[in-house]
C-alpha cells in the first residue's frame, strides 16, 4: 500500500519482481492517506513515516503501527530464511498502565506495584493482537525450535521484581516467545545487535536512536488521550 502516484508503479513492479519479493496485492492512492483502507486489506501491521497518519491508528486501534527510522547503512548477517522481530514491553505488547505508575511513582513504586500485581495479567497493548498471531503462525510452522522461520524476542527494561508480570501474562494470552530479555537498565542496542533483528519496536526514542544503528526501527506513539502522551509533548 502506497501514498506514491500510480506512476511509479511500474518502477515498485519491477523492483518486486527483481527481488522475488511474494507479493500479489498493491493500492496506489496518488498521494492520499492509506489509512481509511487499512480494514479492508485486514491489514496487522502499518509501517509509515507520516506522524498524522500514525497517530490517526494508533487512535483507531484497527491495528499495530510504528513510525519508521531511518534504516542503518550496515547490518549484522541474519541467517537465510528466518524473520527477527523485537518488541518493547510496555506500551507496545502491554498496555501503557505500568508506564504511567513508573512516570507517577518512580522505579520503587512502579516495582511495588508490579510485585503487587503480579498474579493480574497485563492489558492489550497496541501490539498484543501481532504478537499473538506470530505465536500462532509459529505453531502451524513445520520446522524445529532451533530454526523457526519466525523468531521473536522481548526486550524490556523491565527487570525483578517486575518481570513475573510479565511471564504470568504471557501464560495466560497462550504466547510463546523465543527469547526474553529483563535488561534492569542495561543498553538495549547491544541485545538487538546480538539479536539480529529484522526491526524492533518501542515507545521511547532513548531506546530507539541507539538501537537504529544496527537494526531498522519502527516507534510506537501514544494513543492522543493517554497521559504519556501529555508527558512526551511536554
Amino acid at each position: 500500500m502506497s501514498r506514491n502516484s500510480p506512476e511509479t508503479g511500474v518502477r515498485v513492479f519491477h523492483n518486486i519482481r527483481e527481488y522475488g519479493l511474494d507479493i500479489t496485492r498493491s493500492a496506489f492512492t496518488g498521494g492520499e492517506s492509506v489509512v481509511d483502507y487499512l480494514d479492508a486489506y485486514d491489514v496487522d501491521l502499518f509501517l509509515t513515516t507520516d506522524t498524522k497518519d500514525a497517530q490517526r491508528v494508533i487512535d483507531s486501534d484497527s491495528c499495530a503501527v510504528a513510525l519508521v527510522k531511518e534504516p542503518p547503512a550496515n547490518m549484522e548477517s541474519i541467517p537465510d530464511g528466518q524473520v527477527r522481530i523485537a518488541f518493547d514491553g510496555d506500551a507496545v505488547l502491554f498496555s501503557d498502565e505500568s508506564e504511567i505508575v513508573f512516570k507517577a511513582e518512580g522505579l520503587k513504586g512502579f516495582h511495588s506495584a508490579e510485585d503487587r500485581e503480579q498474579d493480574n495479567p497485563l492489558n492489550d497493548g497496541p501490539y498484543a493482537t501481532l504478537l499473538r498471531k506470530l505465536s500462532r503462525l509459529q505453531d502451524r510452522l513445520p520446522h524445529k525450535v532451533d530454526f523457526s522461520p519466525v523468531r521473536v524476542a522481548i526486550i524490556t527494561a523491565r527487570n525483578s521484581p517486575a518481570e513475573m508480570r510479565v511471564i504470568k501474562t504471557l501464560r495466560h494470552w497462550g504466547v510463546y516467545v523465543d527469547e526474553i530479555f529483563f535488561l534492569g537498565g542495561l543498553d538495549k542496542s547491544k541485545i538487538i545487535k546480538a539479536f539480529k533483528a529484522h526491526i524492533f519496536f518501542d515507545d521511547q526514542d532513548v531506546h530507539l536512536e541507539p538501537a537504529a544503528r544496527y537494526t531498522p526501527a519502527g516507534k510506537v506513539p501514544y494513543r492522543s488521550g493517554s497521559p504519556l502522551k501529555d508527558s512526551e509533548q511536554n
